[in-house]
């Protein structure tokens, strides 16, 4: 961090009282009492629903966070991609699910060193050529799950034969155990409304339970059924047929879930990651602009909002690469230098355009945390 002299500079402020307002923008910020409080919360909601909680570190990317999540109870957590578990296992995360299957000998020989390295790796797979190349890497015992597509059409196997098929496949190999099956319905995340997200969800869990049955008719030890998010935990919890559940973006929030969750219970967590910008020109009589642009947000979403009360209500643009534009509030002076904290509108791609995280407790810096994992696409 410190060859950086953004970096050089931030690592400075730490300790020192008001340094949140100097940390150099555009940053992403974390308000570790909010997220202690949010990691808290979803602990004790998976605890009285009697579920494990693997959360999902596609949403920070980051070992300090999953440390921390682990430490408060999660049993260990999921990553996307292989090079997102790399990055974790190398920063000495010991507990972790792949959550995307793998493709080719070279991926299924990444994915069995990280069977080796670490005490307890597991991975999806949801086609009986994918079985055979984990197969042949393997140096070891491997644990896998089979993904079942819950509706989507992006991965999974697509119908119970296919289910019986892979796991066919899996019991001729030795060297693969499997744990049981993984069904994330990412589409439910989003839907407005606790009605139509517990209806989707009751459907999903329906079918994911005659594959769960059919599988262990034919001998399958299913003992592991993991799935879930931020937006279903309710309805996952009411089906009572998941035993784990992935969800990532509670511990932080963003202007997508705020949207869709509203006053929900599912919704019911405080936003304690903001990305901090400055007013950098004000000459402009209706509008002022900002250090932070399209490099600074997600644009799958909508547009970000502020959270600096004084620039609620303010209207915000993309103005290019590098600026933001901010309309001026209504009869309130607005100065060059100014700090504008905004809520990001999707927060697993916007911090992927981040070196690091910082952590404050009210108005100091107390820690920069890399995000190891950062662009970890591979």
């Amino acid at each position: 961090m410190s060859e950086r002299p953004h970096l050089t500079a931030a690592v400075a402020l730490i300790g020192e009282p008001g340094s949140r307002e100097r940390i150099p923008t555009p940053a992403a910020v974390l308000d570790l009492d909010a997220f202690e409080r949010n990691i808290l919360k979803m602990r004790d909601r998976a605890k009285a629903a009697g579920l494990a909680l693997r959360p999902h570190a596609k949403s920070h990317k980051c070992a300090a966070i999953a440390h921390r999540q682990i430490e408060a109870g999660a049993v260990g957590i999921c990553c996307a991609k292989l090079a997102e578990a790399e990055a974790m296992a190398a920063a000495g995360v010991g507990s972790i699910l792949v959550t995307s299957p793998i493709a080719g000998a070279l991926s299924a020989q990444r994915a069995a060193r990280l069977a080796m390295d670490i005490a307890d790796f597991r991975i999806v797979v949801d086609h009986v050529d994918g079985v055979g190349e984990l197969a042949a890497a393997a140096q070891g015992p491997v644990q896998v799950l089979i993904d079942v597509d819950p509706g989507m059409g992006r991965t999974g196997v697509g119908s119970v034969e296919q289910a019986l098929e892979v796991a066919g496949a899996i019991a001729t190999h030795a060297n693969l155990k499997l744990l049981g099956v993984q069904c994330y319905g990412g589409h439910w995340q989003h839907m407005e409304g606790a009605n139509a997200r517990g209806a989707a969800v009751a459907d999903g869990m329906a079918y994911l339970s005659t594959v769960i049955a059919a599988l262990r008719q034919a001998g399958g030890d299913i003992q592991v059924v993991t799935g879930g998010g931020t937006g279903s935990f309710a309805a996952d919890a009411a089906q009572g047929v998941l035993t784990e559940v992935q969800p990532g973006s509670f511990a932080f929030m963003d202007r997508e879930y705020r949207d869709a969750l509203g006053e929900d219970p599912d919704g019911a967590f405080e936003q304690a990651l903001s990305i901090a910008a400055t007013v950098i020109s004000a000459n402009h009589s209706t509008w002022v602009t900002l250090d932070a642009g399209l490099k600074a947000f997600a644009t799958d979403g909508p547009l970000p909002v502020a959270l600096t009360p004084k620039f609620a209500d303010c209207a915000y643009r993309f103005f290019g690469d590098e600026h933001g534009r901010l309309m001026r509030p209504v009869s309130q002076e607005v100065v060059r230098g100014e700090r504008v904290d905004f809520v990001p509108p999707h927060v697993d791609p916007t911090l992927d355009r981040y070196d690091v995280i910082h952590f404050v407790r009210r108005d100091v810096l107390v820690e920069i945390a890399p995000l190891e994992a950062r662009g970890a696409s591979q």
